[in-house]
């Protein structure tokens, strides 16, 4: 029997405990053995000393086998995909459909908004119907005949993590690269996956403001998941602009609608959602390298394989059967429409992200209590992007707002978050660096 208090002590003096320790930890954390106390105590005691890369590993397991892990039976590779999050990052409706129509099976674990970056499962509560909560059996078998799902946690998988991120949450202790680590993996490699993509956000509307820290914890992911048996890879992009031009559920929706069906191109979405995709597909072995895997992700959107595979998954989770023809109607509408304008000439020289995705919370299109409700209508639309010259007078971005009050406060918002200076302004590079295990 380990002893919660000599795991603590061991971490607080610089020592690594072994993964019979750790693991028996993570099993008192899901079922109540280790108090909230220890709880917090061994979080800050990772916080301030750090985890070797073995009891991370250990840790990231224990955490996982604390609930449900999945096991697969299926005619190919099982692989997804995780970002750390930002604003207007709606790659995993792209990239879901397209992994499947390349021969890979996706069974994709998504989360809600975050502070003031979007969650996937939100946006897709965008469209009427569409069901995020499927118990295992509904999964399995939507990923037999459909290849892709993208759902919710469900409470069996690791309960573990589930406690201790509550706990980090109010102890200070939520900036740990290793729990961080553990948290995100084991979420992940609960949902039994041969091979995992990272995208890993660094940026003003990213978690991570500095490349040294991004990289950090692309390291930590990367090499913990390799460590676990998952083949990993990690790419870090930018986030010191939205990744679409639209920030807000039914608004990303509408653009990745654009997008799948070419009526309205975006290049940074197209070529993050297409080096994500092709580092996935070589992983997956399913591709030679990640130039292929490009190709191969490029061409499902391209001839639109991937808007119909997107439309049998929305239907399939409980959405319209006619979503791709009549998306443009499905989708709500927010009542008033403001244009943010430029207050003089120049060039946007740098966005300030983490202000646009607080506009968009504030607006109601994400959470400032646990139990609010999402208006999935709202949000910023057609916004300028780093480099692009502007007139006085012309619109930097719109606001959609349920109301005429709060669409006044989001313009004075997001009109202070566009820098503008004069002269040439050369555009972040999107994809920073790559890590591979």
């Amino acid at each position: 029997m380990s002893d919660a208090r000599a795991i603590i002590a061991a971490i607080r003096d610089g020592h690594s405990p072994g993964a019979d320790d750790i693991r028996w930890f993570a099993a008192g954390l899901a079922s109540g053995a280790v108090t909230d106390a220890q709880a917090g105590a061994f979080a800050m005691a990772v916080l301030l000393n750090g985890l070797t890369e073995g009891a991370r590993v250990a840790l990231t397991l224990a955490m996982r086998d604390s609930g449900r892990v999945l096991a697969w039976d299926l005619p190919g590779p099982v692989v997804d995909k995780h970002s750390t999050g930002g604003i207007g990052d709606c790659t995993s409706l792209l990239l879901a459909p397209a992994l499947a129509v390349c021969g890979v099976f996706v069974p994709m674990v998504s989360g809600r908004g975050l502070g003031h970056t979007g969650g996937t499962l939100d946006k897709l509560e965008a469209i009427p119907g569409f069901r995020t909560g499927l118990a295992e059996d509904q999964l399995r078998r939507q990923i037999a005949q459909v290849r892709c799902a993208i759902v919710a946690a469900t409470a069996e998988i690791a309960p573990a993590d589930r406690r201790l991120y509550a706990i980090r949450d109010v102890t200070s202790t939520v900036e740990s690269i290793d729990l961080i680590t553990a948290s995100i993996l084991s979420k992940k490699l609960a949902a039994g996956l041969g091979a995992l993509v990272l995208d890993v956000k660094v940026g003003s509307g990213a978690f991570m403001h500095d490349m040294d820290r991004a990289r950090a914890l692309a390291q930590s992911l990367v090499a913990t998941a390799n460590g676990a048996g998952c083949k990993t890879s990690a790419l870090i992009t930018d986030m010191d602009q939205s990744l679409a031009r639209s920030a807000g559920n039914a608004l990303e929706v509408i653009e990745v609608m654009e997008v799948l069906t070419g009526t309205r191109p975006n290049a940074r979405l197209w070529d993050v959602t297409c080096a994500l995709g092709g580092e996935a597909l070589a992983l997956a072995g399913v591709a030679t390298d990640a130039a292929e895997g490009q190709g191969m992700i490029a061409e499902a959107l391209e001839s639109g394989a991937a808007v119909e595979q997107f439309g049998r998954m929305v239907a399939a989770q409980g959405g319209p059967a006619d979503f791709v023809d009549r998306w443009a109607d499905r989708l709500p509408a927010a009542p008033v429409v403001r244009d943010v304008t430029a207050a003089r000439d120049g060039v946007v020289a740098a966005i300030d992200g983490f202000a646009l995705g607080e506009a968009v919370v504030h607006l109601g299109g994400g959470r400032l209590k646990g139990d609010d409700r999402i208006n999935p209508a709202v949000g910023l639309s057609d916004m300028a992007g780093i480099g692009q010259q502007v007139a006085a007078g012309q619109v930097l971005a719109q606001v959609h707002a349920a109301s005429d009050a709060e669409a006044d406060r989001a313009l004075a918002t997001v009109q202070a978050a566009y820098r503008l200076a004069d002269g040439e302004v050369t555009p972040p590079e999107l994809i920073r660096e790559r890590i591979a295990g």
